[in-house]
């Protein structure tokens, strides 16, 4: 091989690893996270976990992707250990439909129906389809399904290009020296291992092998000690995943290591014993890219078939490996809701927002939580209760810090049109709660003052209060179910409310003057009342930003001023009519 065929091979290897990237994004785009949704929401049945792992990687052609994928669910105590064992399994046997997809190139004869099968015949109609899409349609699913396809044929043409580009290789006497002494099994092994170690996809190795193979010089008894090889080697992308993660996660890498080189050397002994006493005739015939993908799928098979009824062996192995520490508590019992924001998902951008999705919810339905047990501390204040609110705006702040964080990380991440739309729509209102639960706060200690001076509202102080309370409780109760449904029409609902409570903290105030001014309250009191009216208020306004946010994003934006005085304007009939039905519902005493 001169220079220049050895630079078209590494412009082939290029392409293909290039394809396989483009075509494996593509596929995670179009899934949108639902893949990873259907396995995190896995039984326990073991059979089923192996058949949905080799489904899911099937699809997304990378048993690395789902691997790390459950080292993250494992870690975030979404899936339990035992979960976890079949999927890693069945990822193994999903991993060789790529090796399927790229024997096609070794399809031969001269029928019309034979010829188009050839990955040469269809690939440009793929890469013509594809590209159309991408270029001139405006749905995003079409746009993800003409990148899979321009993936696909890139992943084809690299291939067939990394082919022709080693053919000359047969005329070279050191290179088949250097393949015949793959054919030790150990050095066969390590060197599947190394490559696979290095590119991080067995998929990618696979078809590596398989394009030698058109030298006609890579016989099965080289081929199969790397195959071995390269199921150890792709193990690697588990393990890096894994440092810095809990005890669980990296017994789910461990449990993926030991499943590969248990299953390695069960199929090497087992395998290599037949074959001396029966001789394969086929071992020293040349190897063709069919051939690789029927010895890698054979492996898998075995190994799984052989180890998946052992598999809390494997689990007790790893939890061997990596003890608890004595007196340490539980994953189960120490996980807390954020942590279901795992580095790990940031790889599939559609499962990490919905992962924020997720933690945003519970972020909300905390702040709400605390809002409503400090407003009932007015009515009856209890010292637990009041602690327990204070916990609840920690617990918020925490939550906020953590997805914003990790949400300015996802922006950075290519994201469908809807996803993007959501990513804006969970970074404007996750300050919204963060500061209801401040108000919450403001609140709860306006009740302990009231409790440690022997103060008490007025009974139509009492009353007017409790109206408004009711108000405010309604529009907090609405936001957040626009905020978990994404409801536009339950959205156009809130600013009514919200204008009705803006009167009735002035109303309120206003008739707290009479009756100062009348000596049937006092100033102190009027301090109180004032702080949790206006913290009441603005409650409310957050709760408004919150319906706004939602408009506007999924209108692709407006002014926000001009849209409140469209919204107001004497002939929105819609609106009048919903300020009134509130007005009527929180008339004050």
């Amino acid at each position: 091989m001169d220079f220049f065929g050895l630079l078209e091979m590494i412009g082939g290897l290029a392409l293909f690893l290039y394809g396989m990237e483009v075509m494996g994004s593509g596929l995670s785009k179009a899934s949108g996270g639902r893949l990873e949704q259907i396995l995190e929401k896995l039984t326990s049945n073991k059979m089923k976990a192996v058949l949905l792992g080799a489904g899911v990687t099937a699809v997304i052609q990378s048993s690395s992707a789902t691997t790390v994928m459950v080292v993250g669910f494992v870690n975030s105590g979404i899936m339990k250990l035992s979960q976890a064992v079949g999927i890693i399994m069945g990822a193994n046997i999903g991993t060789t439909a790529t090796s399927w997809i790229l024997s096609l190139s070794g399809i031969e004869g001269d029928s019309f129906f034979v010829r188009l099968l050839k990955p040469t015949s269809f690939s440009p109609l793929f890469a013509i389809v594809g590209i159309a899409f991408v270029m001139f349609s405006k749905k995003e699913q079409l746009k993800n399904i003409g990148n899979i396809l321009v993936g696909f044929a890139v992943l084809m043409f690299g291939m067939e290009t990394m082919s022709g580009a080693v053919k000359p290789l047969a005329e070279v006497p050191e290179f088949t020296s250097i393949l015949t002494a793959f054919s030790n099994p150990i050095l066969g092994l390590l060197a599947g291992a190394i490559l696979t170690a290095i590119i991080q996809s067995s998929s990618a190795s696979v078809g590596i092998l398989q394009a030698l193979c058109i030298t006609g010089t890579v016989s099965y008894a080289t081929a199969i000690p790397i195959i071995m090889g390269q199921n150890i080697g792709t193990c690697i992308t588990a393990m890096l995943s894994s440092i810095g993660a809990s005890r669980n996660a990296k017994r789910a890498a461990l449990i993926h290591l030991y499943f590969n080189v248990m299953g390695t050397a069960l199929f090497m002994v087992f395998f290599y014993a037949i074959h001396a006493v029966v001789s394969f005739t086929f071992m020293e015939e040349a190897a063709n890219a069919a051939g690789i993908a029927v010895m890698h799928t054979a492996f898998n098979i075995f190994a799984t078939s052989v180890l998946l009824p052992f598999a809390m062996i494997l689990e007790k192995l790893a939890c061997l490996t990596i003890r608890d520490k004595e007196g340490e508590l539980t994953e189960a019992i120490k996980r807390d809701g954020i942590q279901i924001l795992d580095p790990r998902f940031l790889s599939t951008p559609g499962f990490a927002l919905e992962q924020c999705r997720t933690a945003s919810i519970e972020m909300a339905g905390y702040a709400r939580e605390a809002l409503f047990t400090a407003m009932e501390l007015l009515v009856k204040y209890n010292q637990d209760q009041a602690i327990r609110v204070s916990q609840l705006e920690d617990r918020v702040d925490k939550y906020e810090d953590e997805l914003g964080t990790y949400l300015v990380k996802l922006s950075g991440k290519t994201l469908s049109e809807k996803d993007s739309h959501t990513l804006s729509f969970l970074l404007h209102n996750i300050g919204d709660f963060e500061r209801i639960s401040d108000h919450a706060i403001n609140i709860m200690k306006a009740a302990e003052e009231m409790a440690e001076k022997g103060l008490s509202f007025s009974s139509k102080a009492t009353g007017e209060l409790a109206v408004f309370t009711e108000a405010v409780k309604d529009i907090v109760n609405t936001s957040f179910l626009v905020f978990q449904e994404e409801d536009e029409q339950l959205a156009k609902k809130i600013e009514p409310l919200e204008e009705v409570i803006d009167a009735l903290n002035v109303e309120v105030k206003k008739r707290h003057i009479k009756r100062l001014r009348k000596g049937k309250c006092t100033i102190e009191m009027g301090f109180v009342l004032s702080d949790v009216t206006t913290s009441y208020e603005r409650v409310a306004d957050h709760c408004s930003n919150i319906a706004v946010s939602l408009l506007e994003i999924h209108e692709d934006g407006f002014e926000t001023h001009q849209y409140m005085n469209t919204l107001k304007a004497e002939d929105n009939r819609e609106f009048t009519e919903n300020v009134k039905r509130f007005q009527q519902r929180y008339l004050l005493p």
